[in-house]
């Protein structure tokens, strides 16, 4: 009898895993799907993110521009010094040596920014020695 009741309660652990085994497939089916699911969501709103933010890049360089375009057409002298410091700002290198005339724009812009004292024309005031 003993072996009677034990094929039984085998029969019916064997039952209960197989019942369980399914129950775990189909949890993995319904999760693939799920993931399957997020990963085609996730990509789509990357995809919207990166297509709004290019939408506003371009129209904040466009703004930029057109806020470029008119400061510089005002006041040419303005984009010349403009134009200098961006072409000086390439020759940030400690390990290079510039070499300038004299005569050149940046130092112009330079010496009425240190205080220079001499008007348009080169000249001191007439209250200076």
């Amino acid at each position: 009898m003993d072996s009677v009741q034990e094929k039984v309660f085998e029969r019916m652990v064997s039952e209960r895993k197989r019942i369980a085994a399914q129950y775990r497939s189909e949890g993995e089916g319904e999760r693939a799907a799920i993931l399957g699911e997020m990963e085609r969501e996730l990509a789509k709103i990357s995809s919207e993110a990166f297509r709004t933010s290019q939408e506003i890049r371009g129209r904040a360089d466009a703004t930029a521009t057109q806020i470029y375009a008119n400061t510089f057409g005002r006041d040419p002298e303005f984009y010349q010094f403009y134009r200098s410091l961006e072409f000086y700002q390439g020759f940030n290198n400690p390990r290079s040596t510039f070499v300038l005339s004299s005569d050149a724009d940046l130092f112009r812009y330079l010496g009425s920014i240190q205080g220079n004292t001499r008007g348009a024309s080169g000249q001191r005031p007439a209250s200076e020695p």
